[in-house]
């Protein structure tokens, strides 16, 4: 009987594995596959990353540091409109590395962590989840006190839970070439149907070219237009879902969701690996494997930090549908220095944001 059996080994549950194991609990955490792979997620995150990394993370990890985006209404040669900060805004890193990473300072923190183990079922008991698995030496049973479904936007915990579903799914495309680019500015553009597509430089490494989407829409087209737009020619494709809108509950009476699993995404760029670790974090410090009633605890932990972020971030999204006339009005008159945290949609009203904003109505 191990205190909590966690499904899923990406950053959300490598991070819950790795902070339950230093508190002591017995852990044992399931990736269906290898840890890393298949990759389905941008590698664009915020400098916050390197909090929740170990020592030497950033020189094994790091490809290109980012001070802003330019934005544009059309394809790869329409006018863009640069925001940006006089600082380092965000950091490029390999994002299959990232997750091997995580993983094993989960395995160094005393957490059981096991790859290729598929779980097909999952029972809730009163006193223990029962958790079937599909592993390299047959099938297997664990059980568990508690469950964390840390597996995804297409969580097996959450449907053999019944759990509530996110309010949308996007279907994302993401692509990469070979071109060596050290620039420090991504290209966004509005072209995706409520939604958008990107062009991320990293270093050495190469380019990541994607586009997000609601289902229905002709994601392959509009991402080839991108291409084509760029001239260049992409490899190792890759596809995948990326949930938006948390559901209204993300527990029950002995499991909990975390990640994209709850859709703990950003709603504006549908990024989750910030969001899914800081909730891994809450799930660690409130739950306790031996009183369930802690869950709730859990739920209003993380909806408390995240919640007015995610609704701005809902705020924000929508100016992506505006007309195209509005959006170059809206654009060219907000583009410039900013103070925002790509995090925190909040900190559009912090005195750093205000102050770059204030700043551009000075006389010359």
């Amino acid at each position: 009987m191990y205190d909590f059996v966690v499904v899923g080994v990406g950053p959300a549950g490598a991070r819950f594995s790795r902070r339950a194991a230093e508190q002591g609990y017995d852990v044992l955490a399931l990736e269906k596959g290898t840890v890393g792979t298949p990759l389905a997620c941008s590698g664009h995150v915020s400098t916050d990353i390197w909090q929740f990394t170990g020592e030497g993370a950033r020189e094994e990890l790091f490809q290109n540091e980012i001070y802003g985006a330019r934005f544009h209404v059309g394809g790869p040669h329409s006018a863009a409109y640069p925001f940006y900060k006089d600082e380092v805004a965000s950091n490029v890193i390999d994002r299959v590395g990232l997750d091997r990473h995580l993983a094993d300072l989960a395995r160094e923190a005393g957490a059981d962590v096991r790859e290729e183990h598929t779980v097909t079922d999952v029972t809730e008991h009163d006193d223990h989840v029962a958790v079937v698995v599909n592993g390299p030496d047959g099938v297997l049973e664990f059980e568990g006190k508690m469950l964390a479904g840390c597996d995804g936007p297409r969580s097996r915990v959450r449907e053999s839970l019944s759990l509530p579903e996110p309010d949308e799914l996007l279907h994302g495309v993401l692509a990469f070439s070979d071109e060596v680019d050290h620039e420090n500015f991504v290209d966004v553009h509005l072209t995706a149907p409520t939604f958008f597509a990107w062009r991320i430089p990293r270093g050495e490494a190469g380019v990541e070219y994607g586009l997000a989407a609601p289902p229905g829409v002709q994601v392959t087209k509009h991402f080839e237009e991108l291409i084509d737009g760029y001239e260049i020619d992409v490899a190792h494709r890759c596809s995948g879902a990326i949930p938006i809108g948390p559901p209204s509950r993300v527990t029950s009476r002995r499991a909990f969701l975390i990640g994209d699993a709850a859709a703990q995404t950003k709603p504006f760029t549908g990024g989750g690996i910030l969001y899914g670790m800081t909730c891994a974090d809450h799930a660690a410090r409130e739950i306790n494997p031996d009183r369930p009633a802690t869950l709730a605890a859990y739920e209003r932990a993380w909806r408390d930090d995240l919640e007015r972020e995610m609704t701005l971030g809902h705020s924000l999204r929508r100016a992506y549908s505006l007309p195209e006339p509005v959006q170059r009005v809206g654009l060219n008159a907000l583009s410039g220095e900013i103070g925002v945290h790509m995090d925190r949609p909040t900190s559009l009203l912090s005195p750093a944001h205000l102050k770059a904003m204030l700043s551009r109505l000075r006389p010359s």
